[in-house]
């Protein structure tokens, strides 16, 4: 067992200045709710923790150019309460009152669930889905990218050593416009996706969509932006044969494991079903957003 520093700094710079400095493992602490079990599993042993909810601008949901800057330190009870950003996007919402109990989400962090880089994590593909951008710090500056981009593989980020990421910018959402994240898990409550969808569209004023995009969870190494299912629904009224060309695109796009949780047949069925049911609940949710 190494010998664990524990910092909690004040500022962007002062966090930065500490990643600068590491030598051994170093992991952020954004809400803590998965490296803490990961260390006390001793899947990681870190030399360094630099917890980043002390940093102001890191946590709260603020107005910006008719979006949302959200801090990547802030709780998913903090998103799930806000009421405006629960109306504009309601299928972010979805995905993150996923993540744990009420207790969990009262720690747990948007950007801690997107940099622990799990295929399961609940709020990543509605993220995806709703074009979500993130901010990242480094000692080179700032840069923006999309969340799609930041997870590689299992457990790894494309992130630097000495990066990480302060805030989630969600775009102005257009009028007649929905989106919802759906997901299966063999428990109703606190469990892992076997496989999640999320689908975010946008409609004229004749009904018939203009604008999707359709994400897939725990069915790949990382989630997945599935662009021919969203080509599907684009130019239709989402009626039931571009439904089902979507849901085929989905399914095509699968890359599932067999474990006990479930079998690669079974997750790419239930993938098909998700994706309707969740774009049937969008399209409801844009119709209702006049």
């Amino acid at each position: 067992m190494t010998d664990l520093r524990y910092e909690a700094p004040q500022s962007v710079d002062a966090a930065l200045a500490l990643l600068a400095g590491a030598k051994g493992i170093t992991r952020l602490l954004a809400g803590g709710t998965d490296v803490i079990v990961q260390m006390e599993t001793e899947l990681v042993e870190p030399e360094l923790i630099v917890d980043i909810k002390k940093i102001p601008e890191l946590r709260g949901i603020a107005a910006e150019n008719g979006g949302f800057r959200v801090g990547a330190a802030t709780t998913g009870m903090q998103i799930c309460d806000h009421a405006a950003f629960a109306k504009a996007w309601p299928g972010v919402v979805d995905g993150v009152k996923l993540i744990g109990s009420i207790q969990v989400k009262g720690r747990a962090s948007m950007g801690g669930n997107l940099c622990n880089a799990s295929p399961g994590a609940d709020s990543v593909p509605p993220m995806i889905t709703a074009s979500a951008v993130a901010r990242v710090v480094g000692p080179k500056g700032t840069r923006e990218v999309p969340v799609e981009q930041i997870p590689v593989s299992p457990g790894k980020t494309s992130l630097g050593k000495d990066e990480f990421i302060a805030s989630f910018f969600f775009p102005a959402r257009p009028k007649l416009s929905g989106d919802a994240y759906l997901r299966f898990t063999p428990r109703t409550e606190m469990d892992i996706a076997v496989t999640g969808v999320a689908v975010n569209l946008t409609l004229d004023g004749n009904g018939v969509c203009t604008a999707a995009r359709v994400a897939l969870g725990a069915v790949a190494p990382t989630a997945l932006l599935v662009e021919p299912a969203a080509a599907a629904l684009i130019g239709t009224k989402l009626d039931d044969a571009a439904i089902e060309k979507m849901v085929a695109a989905c399914r095509a796009a699968c890359r599932p494991i067999d474990d006990k949780r479930g079998t690669k047949e079974f997750r790419i069925e239930v993938t098909g079903v998700l994706a309707k049911r969740a774009a049937k609940i969008a399209l409801e949710r844009a119709q209702a957003s006049k």
